[in-house]
């Protein structure tokens, strides 16, 4: 797997999670102290986040870490 694809694959975990836990990115970028464009930007793919901050963002979920690894 290339790294875009697992930037965009995480991404896209992310936020379907977030989404199904009906937490808006502004809720979530709070309780995880990112900036609401960066969170964004990290559902949509476009950055590659750190491992922290993928830490801040499923702690503020209360979600395991590896759900937004697990890929089909």
């Amino acid at each position: 797997m290339e790294k875009e694809e697992f930037v965009l694959k995480v991404g896209r975990n992310v936020r379907t999670k977030r989404t199904s836990l009906g937490i808006t990115v502004e809720q979530l970028a709070l309780d995880s102290a990112i900036q609401p464009k960066q969170l964004i930007r990290i559902e949509l793919g476009q950055i590659n986040t750190s491992i922290f901050q993928v830490f801040k963002i499923t702690d503020a979920m209360n979600i395991p870490v590896h759900e937004v690894f697990m890929f089909e």
